[in-house]
């Protein structure tokens, strides 16, 4: 498969990224700006914010490959051109398209703040400002929705090679993987978390999903003898609850949901409240735009609440 994002993008990024100083201030950003964006950081090793605000520019820079250029200037040794700009505290950030500062900001930004910040440069200067990462994700996106599950996972795959913390291209990673049935695939994405993102929505749900794929080979065996049992006793809370968890396991979300409302329609607090721990299991592995999920909570309010 054709890499999405491209096997020189770190390098490129790189490249992107460099120091500067009064002396080459025309060559770097004056003159560099004619051809590309460039954002100046001033900064100073003492500074804190700039230690905060620094890999963040980095990282959106080196995202755009090739599209916008850093320029990073310590003021301690450069005071110069700082002072000309007006410069009253760092960081300070300016952004040149055509030789001219055009926009800026002071103080330690979101990395989201930052991306809207090069974006506009980007455009300011006749460029398309959408990032490539972005544009992979959408791909991979319509891969998944078409059902091309290992397309998906392909360019997936080099969203988290070229970002390792990009935590939503991890989880879909993993759940491409659990289509495609490769269980010990999506364990090790997913092994790969970083600690601090371990509690994503994204990242709960394809734990979920994996939990409910780990049970499916055993799932598969109790469909018959559950569903017996149903059959003759109808009220026998367990033997729908089991057999809820064995259909969800089975990629009958559907007919899971369905039999864990009849349970708590019938018995609400049942096991405690067990039918409903179950259920949000199950919505928690869909995920929240999936159609069952939004008819299934839309039908567990009315439950609760009427």
């Amino acid at each position: 498969m054709e890499p999405i994002l491209g096997q020189a993008g770190g390098q490129a990024g790189a490249a992107a990224v460099t120091d500067g100083s009064d002396a080459t201030f025309r060559e770097d950003v004056i003159d560099a700006s004619m051809s590309v964006p460039v954002v100046v950081d001033f900064w100073a090793p003492w500074c804190g914010p700039c230690k905060q605000l620094g890999p963040a520019i980095e990282k959106v820079i080196a995202n755009t490959q090739g599209k916008a250029k850093l320029v990073k200037i310590n003021i301690d040794e450069n005071p110069a051109i700082a002072g000309q700009l007006r410069v009253q505290s760092i960081p300070a950030v300016f952004g040149f398209v055509g030789g001219r500062p055009v926009d800026g900001f002071a103080g330690a930004l979101p990395e989201s703040q930052i991306k809207e910040f090069v974006s506009r440069l980007i455009q300011m200067a006749g460029g398309d400002a959408e990032d490539p990462i972005e544009q992979a994700m959408e791909q991979a996106s319509e891969a998944a929705d078409a059902g091309d599950y290992a397309t998906a996972a392909g360019i997936y795959a080099q969203v988290v090679q070229h970002d390792p913390e990009h935590v939503s291209a991890i989880a879909k990673l993993a759940q491409a993987y659990l289509k495609l049935d490769e269980l010990d695939a999506a364990r090790q994405v997913l092994s790969g978390v970083p600690e601090d993102k371990a509690d994503d929505a994204e990242v709960t749900s394809a734990r979920a999903a994996l939990e409910l794929a780990e049970k499916a080979g055993e799932a598969a065996s109790q469909l018959g003898e559950l569903e017996a049992k149903l059959e003759a006793n109808p009220n026998d809370h367990q033997a729908r609850l089991d057999l809820a968890d064995a259909q969800a396991a089975m990629g009958q979300s559907e007919e899971a949901i369905d039999n864990l409302l009849h349970i708590i329609m019938v018995d609400r607090g049942w096991n405690d409240d067990a039918a409903r721990l179950h259920l949000l299991k199950v919505f928690e592995a869909l995920g929240p735009t999936d159609e069952a999920v939004v008819s299934g909570r839309r039908r567990l309010s009315s439950l609760l609440f009427s």
